[in-house]
C-alpha cells in the first residue's frame, strides 16, 4: 500500500478511487468527445431508453447523482454536440425530457465498449469486471451508497464557530 495512504480513512480512499477512476475515465473517452459526467448521463439514457423510459432532466439527476442544474448544463452542451434532444413533457410543461439522438446513440455504444474495458483493467486486481471479489466490492458499495444521509447529525457551522471561540 502507498505509504501516501497508510492510515488513510476510508472516505478519503473513496475520494481518491473516484477522483483516479474519473480521470481514467475522461482520457479513454476524450477521442469521442466525452467527458466522465457526460458519459454517465448519455450512458444512463441509453439504459434507460432500453426500458422504454424517456426521463426527465430530473428523473435524470436522481439516477445519475448529479445536481438537476448540472444535469441541465450538461444536456444543452449534449444537444449543441448533436447526441441527445430536449423536449418539453407534453404531461408537464416545466419538465424537460431528455432522448438520445441516432449520433448520439452509436457514441454512446462505442462510449459503452471503451469505458467497460478500462473497468474491466480497473479492476483487475480484484478478478476484473466478473470477479468473485468485484462482486463483493461492489455489494459493499451499494450498502454505502444506500445509507441515506441525514444532514441533521452535522454540525452548523455557527456551532463549530462556537466552539473555536475562546
Amino acid at each position: 500500500m502507498s505509504s501516501v495512504i497508510e492510515g488513510a480513512t476510508p472516505g478519503f480512499l473513496v475520494w481518491r478511487l473516484s477522483m483516479k477512476w474519473r480521470v481514467a475515465v475522461d482520457r479513454a473517452l476524450a477521442p469521442l468527445g466525452l467527458t466522465h459526467a457526460q458519459y454517465a448521463l448519455v450512458a444512463s439514457l441509453y439504459g434507460m431508453h432500453r426500458d422504454g423510459l424517456r426521463p426527465s432532466q430530473r428523473q435524470l439527476a436522481d439516477h445519475t447523482g448529479l445536481e438537476a442544474l448540472y444535469v441541465s448544463k450538461l444536456a444543452r452542451a449534449l444537444e449543441t454536440a448533436g447526441l441527445l434532444e430536449r423536449t418539453r413533457d407534453p404531461r408537464d410543461p416545466r419538465a424537460v425530457q431528455l432522448a438520445l439522438t441516432e449520433q448520439g446513440r452509436e457514441v454512446t455504444r462505442r462510449a459503452i465498449d471503451v469505458v467497460q474495458a478500462l473497468m474491466d483493467q480497473l479492476l483487475e486486481p480484484l478478478g476484473g469486471l466478473d470477479g468473485a471479489r468485484t462482486r463483493e466490492f461492489t455489494r459493499e458499495l451499494t450498502t454505502l451508497l444506500d445509507v441515506p444521509l441525514d444532514v441533521s447529525l452535522a454540525p452548523s457551522t455557527a456551532q463549530e464557530h462556537e466552539k473555536e471561540q475562546p
